[in-house]
């Protein structure tokens, strides 16, 4: 009986996979967050671009958002990690958030239009 059982599931996940079509999610929100507007941040050189991105996001993920976001090529994503720093008031004592931050080069003549938050 166990036999019979196995081969009616296998058969129902590959007529699963034969039905179902795969969707073209957009991933980009999911990824960038926000840019990154801060002084050292605007001195790079043209081209150069920092992002707050999600901690657990791959640098091909970052290249794929940013390219889909703001319909530019990609030449280069570095990332950084900011660890987070202890902060106190008083005698009240707390934690500032750690995130990860990416530096996104784009390609010659390219550029992006950012505006503050």
């Amino acid at each position: 009986m166990a036999l019979f059982k196995r081969k009616k599931k296998e058969e129902k996940k590959e007529i699963a996979k034969k039905e179902a079509p795969k969707k073209k999610e957009k991933m980009a929100f999911r990824v960038l967050k926000h840019a990154l507007v801060t002084e050292k941040a605007t001195n790079f050189q043209k081209g150069t671009y920092a992002f707050v991105v999600r901690d657990n996001s791959t640098k091909n993920e970052i290249k794929k958002a940013v390219k889909e976001v703001y319909n530019v090529d990609v030449e280069s994503v570095r990332t950084i990690t900011v660890p987070r720093k202890k902060k106190r008031l008083g005698r009240t004592q707390g934690w500032k958030k750690g995130f990860k931050k990416a530096i996104v080069r784009l390609k010659k003549g390219q550029e992006i239009e950012i505006t503050p938050r």
